[in-house]
C-alpha cells in the first residue's frame, strides 16, 4: 500500500498550543487536522497517511535545527511543514541578517530530505495597535521577505498567512495573543491543505477560500473596556513570558514532541 508521510517540525505554532486538546492530552492543532484530511483523501484510493509532530513549544530556530532536522533526515518524509524562527523575532537581542543566513541553511536541510517542504509566513500581529506592535510586525514582515526568498530558493512552497487579512482578527486567537485558539487553526489546516492542491469542500472545511471570509462586525467596545482587558493579558500572560525570558527559562523545557515518529493515521 502506498504511504504519504508527513512530518511537522517547528514550535507552538506546529504543536497546536491552545487549540482544542486530544485524548492524549495534547492540543490537535492545524498539522493534526491537515494529517486527518489526507488520511481521509487517501483512504479513498486505498493509500494510506503516516504522520509525525516533531514541534515543541518555544524552540528557537537553532533548537529545532538540533533536535528536529535529523529526525527529518533520517523518516526521509513525502511532505514536510517547516515553521521555526518566530522565536527568535521575537528577541529583540536576534540579528535579522544572521537568522536568515541560519533559516537558509535549515530549509536546504529539510528540502534534501524531503520530497515537498512547506515554509509558512508569520501573522504580523494579532488585532495589536501601538508602537510595540508595529515594531514587532515590522520585523515579522522583514523576517516573511526572507521566507518567501528561501523558499524561491529552494523550491518549497509558501502557506502564506501574513497575506490572509481575517487571521489578523484577535478573535481567532487565545486570549494569550501569541496563539491561534481552534477556530484560528481550522482555518491555517485549510490554507494548508490548498497549497497542497486539495480542493475538495468536504475536508477543507467549506468551499476553497473559505478561510479567507471575515468574521461578522465585532461589538463595539469602550476604551475602557479595552484597557481592562489589556490590563487581564499582561498580568496572566506578558508578565509570566517577561519572567520566564529573564530566567532564561522556554515553555519547552523537558517536553517531548508529541508525536515522535510517523504513525499511521486511522479515519
Amino acid at each position: 500500500m502506498t504511504t504519504t508521510t508527513l512530518v511537522c517540525v517547528g514550535d507552538s505554532f506546529t504543536e497546536g498550543m491552545c487549540d482544542d486538546l486530544r485524548p492524549d492530552g495534547h492540543h490537535v492543532g492545524w498539522a493534526d487536522r491537515v494529517a486527518h484530511a489526507l488520511a481521509v483523501l487517501a483512504a479513498r484510493g486505498g493509500r494510506e497517511v503516516s504522520y509525525a509532530n516533531l514541534a515543541v513549544r518555544g524552540k528557537l530556530l537553532d533548537q529545532v535545527v538540533a533536535d528536529q532536522l535529523p529526525l527529518v533526515e533520517r523518516f526521509g518524509p513525502s511532505i514536510t511543514t517547516f515553521h521555526a524562527g518566530p522565536n527568535d523575532v521575537l528577541r529583540r537581542g536576534t540579528e535579522l541578517d544572521d537568522l536568515y543566513r541560519r533559516y537558509d541553511a535549515a530549509v536546504a536541510r529539510t528540502s534534501a530530505a524531503s520530497e515537498r517542504v512547506l515554509l509558512f509566513t508569520s501573522i504580523g500581529r494579532a488585532g495589536g495597535t501601538g508602537r510595540v506592535a508595529q515594531a514587532l510586525a515590522d520585523r515579522f514582515a522583514a523576517f516573511n521577505r526572507n521566507v518567501r526568498e528561501v523558499a524561491r530558493r529552494h523550491g518549497a512552497d509558501v502557506v502564506d498567512l501574513e497575506r490572509v487579512d481575517v487571521l489578523t482578527d484577535r478573535r481567532l486567537w487565545h486570549d494569550d495573543r501569541l496563539h491561534l485558539n481552534a477556530d484560528g487553526h481550522a482555518r491555517v489546516a485549510s490554507v494548508v491543505l490548498e497549497v497542497l492542491g486539495i480542493d475538495d469542500a468536504a475536508v477543507l472545511g467549506g468551499a476553497p477560500g473559505w478561510w479567507r471570509e471575515p468574521l461578522p462586525p465585532r461589538p463595539p467596545s469602550s476604551r475602557r473596556a479595552d484597557l481592562v482587558a489589556d490590563a487581564a493579558w499582561a498580568r496572566e500572560h506578558l508578565l509570566p513570558w517577561v519572567g520566564r525570558r529573564l530566567r532564561g527559562v522556554s515553555s519547552g523545557d523537558g517536553r517531548e514532541p508529541k508525536d515522535s515518529a510517523p504513525t499511521r493515521v486511522h479515519v
